[in-house]
Order: C-alpha cells, then sequence, then structure tokens
C-alpha cells in the first residue's frame, strides 16, 4: 500500500490518434509526436527516465532500456473529448453524453438577452473565439462601455471576459454565477462557465490574469474522489481541479497561478504531511499553447514541467506513488483549436517498485481512480467504471 499517490494531469497531452479518432474528425491528431517534430531541441530528460520515449517514438528523445517506472497509453471509454469528462473518468465516471457546445452558432438569443436582463451589462462578442483575439477585437469598447464580453469555444463553455481595473474582478464572478445559473436548462447546459478576468488600456496590450474561475457542472455521480473523503483521506487539489469537480469530493484545494507554479505547489505537497491523494491539473498546456497551435511554445513548457519534475522526483518517499496522465489531446500542429480525440500516457513510478516496463495499454482512463480506491481499499461508487492495474505496479 501507498501512503500518498499523485496524480498529475499534463492537460492535454495526447500521444497518438485514438481508435474512434474518425469519428471526431481528428484522424492523424499527435499532440506529443507533433510537438516533438516541430522543434530542433527537446529536452525532458525525467520524462524521458519514466519512459515516455518508450511509450511514443520522438525525434529528438531516445527511449531508455531500463526506465525507471511503468508507462502505457489508456483509451477514453467515454463520449466527448473535453476536460470535464476526461477528468471524471480517471475518477471512475464514464460520460455518455457529450456536453453541448455552440461553436457554430454562438448562444440562443434568448440565453443572451436574459444574461444581459440578469447582470445588467449588454452582452458583445457571442461567437466562438480565441481568448487573446477577442480582447484585441473587443477589450477596447468593454472598457470604455462596461459592455460584457461573452464567448465560448471548441469546448462546452461559456466564457465572460472582465477588464479587473474597469469591469471589477468581484463583478465579473458574480454575472458569471448568473450565467452558470441560467445554463443550468438543458437546453443551455454547457460543462463551464469561465470568468476570464483581464488587465490593460487598449489592443495588443492585453494581459488575462490568474484570477481564472471555472464554475462547472456537478459531477453526475459519486467519484473515488468522494470515496476517499468519506473514508477520511486527504484529497488535496492543485489548480483548476477543485473546479472541474465543483468541489466534489475535496477537503482542500490551492489554486495555481500557472502550471510552473502548480508543480511547484505539488512538490510544496510532496514535502508535507498526509495520507491520501494529490491530485494535480497543469492547465497551460491546453489553454496557452494547445488551443493556440503553437507547438513551440507546449516544448518549452514541457521542458519546464520536466525540470520541477525531477525535483518532485527527488522530494518523492519511500511509500508515494506518482502517476503522470492526460485529459485528452490538443495537437497545437492540428487543424481548428478544438481538443484532439488520443490517447493519454500512463506513467507510473513509486520508490517501492522492483520492476518496470511496458504495462498494457487500458480502455478506460479509470483505470487510475480504480487503482487509488483500490490501494486505499476504499469500494469504488456505485456506477464507477475502472479496473485496478494496482497488480501490474510492481
Amino acid at each position: 500500500m501507498y501512503n500518498r499517490i499523485f496524480v498529475i494531469v499534463i492537460d492535454s497531452l495526447g500521444t497518438g490518434d485514438a481508435e474512434d479518432a474518425e469519428k471526431y474528425d481528428d484522424l492523424g491528431a499527435d499532440t506529443l509526436g507533433h510537438i516533438s517534430q516541430s522543434v530542433d531541441t527537446f529536452q525532458i530528460p525525467n520524462l524521458q527516465k519514466l519512459g515516455l520515449a518508450n511509450l511514443r517514438s520522438l525525434k529528438q528523445v531516445q527511449p531508455v532500456e531500463n526506465p525507471l517506472g511503468y508507462y502505457s497509453r489508456l483509451h477514453e471509454a467515454s463520449t466527448g473529448k473535453d476536460t470535464m469528462t476526461g477528468h471524471w473518468e480517471i475518477m471512475g465516471l464514464k460520460t455518455e453524453k457529450p456536453f453541448i457546445t455552440f461553436t457554430e452558432t454562438g448562444f440562443p438569443e434568448e440565453l443572451i438577452r436574459e444574461l444581459e436582463k440578469r447582470t445588467g451589462h449588454k452582452v458583445i462578442g457571442n461567437k466562438s473565439a480565441s481568448g487573446t483575439e477577442i480582447l484585441d477585437e473587443l477589450g477596447e469598447e468593454a472598457n470604455a462601455t462596461g459592455e460584457m464580453i461573452v464567448y465560448t469555444s471548441a469546448d462546452s463553455v461559456l466564457q465572460i471576459c472582465g477588464n479587473e481595473e474597469t469591469f471589477g474582478l468581484e463583478e465579473l464572478y458574480r454575472c458569471c454565477e448568473i450565467a452558470r445559473e441560467l445554463t443550468m436548462k438543458d437546453e443551455w447546459k454547457v460543462g463551464r462557465v469561465i470568468a476570464r478576468p483581464y488587465i490593460g488600456k487598449r489592443k495588443g496590450e492585453f494581459v488575462r490574469t490568474s484570477n481564472r474561475h471555472d464554475y462547472a457542472v456537478k459531477p453526475f455521480g459519486r467519484t473515488v474522489l468522494n470515496a476517499l473523503k468519506d473514508a477520511g483521506l486527504t484529497v488535496l487539489s492543485i489548480g483548476k481541479i477543485n473546479d472541474i469537480f465543483a468541489g466534489e469530493g475535496i477537503t482542500e484545494a490551492w489554486r495555481s497561478k500557472s502550471s510552473v507554479h502548480g508543480m511547484e505547489q505539488a512538490i510544496q505537497a510532496c514535502r508535507q504531511e498526509f495520507q491520501g491523494l494529490c491530485f494535480v491539473n497543469l492547465v497551460d498546456f491546453d489553454a496557452l499553447w494547445g488551443h493556440r497551435r503553437d507547438p513551440e511554445g507546449y516544448a518549452a513548457e514541457l521542458e519546464k514541467f520536466d525540470r520541477n519534475l525531477g525535483i518532485f522526483l527527488e522530494e518523492m518517499r519511500e511509500d508515494d506513488l506518482l502517476i503522470i496522465t492526460a485529459d485528452h489531446g490538443n495537437d497545437p500542429t492540428y487543424k481548428g483549436t478544438d481538443h484532439t480525440r488520443e490517447t493519454v500516457p500512463f506513467l507510473a513510478y513509486s520508490r517501492k517498485f522492483t520492476g518496470s516496463g511496458r504495462i498494457g495499454d487500458s480502455n478506460t482512463f479509470a483505470v487510475i481512480g480504480a487503482s487509488i480506491a483500490d490501494n486505499f481499499s476504499v469500494p469504488l461508487p456505485e456506477g464507477c467504471i475502472g479496473t485496478s492495474i494496482l497488480k501490474d505496479l510492481k
């Protein structure tokens, strides 16, 4: 048994198109592989030692003969390829009906009018857009008029931008809470409403701040997180995990300013005393580099992660287990700006391991949650999927 388990989600680090990628128009997507092909240098020695290059052939990174731990690929069982679907499945829930999106049409006029009435702000935007591009397009107008920028993306999200200096952060949060209430209707139900605060006065100078807040729908069932919390174990969330699960099953939540900060927090958690799970999401890979189709930025972010991973590995104790995975793909070289339906990596390491190497691929992300429950002798909640692979990690 491990006393502490750390699950780190490198948000969007896919490892090649999934078997059903064609259904999602994602045939040929390969986040990790295409990042490697897009840059001249790619230095990830700690991920290399854990077997990442054994899992997926990389241009600059050689496989290792004796990796530190075990590695495999996980295939998503749920319908969809979004953040909530992926994370919920990691902790046992299979989503059958994907969350609704408004990518092609923008939000219905009835919803926009009700949002304007309830918030007292006129809505501008109401289309699918990049967060940085829509600020350059509408930020100056919003600053001058107090209007509210509303937009969506290829995800099931309603995003609201507000300038912290003119619109106000608390006012932005208030408006997002109203939007969350309105979008609980079945025909408008998006997975998340996201507050997107920014600063700046003119086009080219707008900068989004770290005060983002996600208002997610609650998981439709109990997850492994609930079972761990009910058993009196610590469930520490770092990054947007608490938002993704709407606080369900979380005993302590730390907000992160960036993915680098998130790994620094994971290192801090590793130095503390607790028994249970530390669940980490590193969102910048997806938000800053995947959606913006920037493979060079994505590669550089992975190198930053790898440096902190080296520190984390040194801090690990004998009875710790580390699992590194992802929630979906977001190939920065692929068409559009959407997530991509891909397999995700499974890398596991503990000082207790006496073996290493490849283990069989799994047909669901939920093997992670099932293995965590197995480790702590906690029964899986009713309706959860997944089978423990703890016996393979020895």
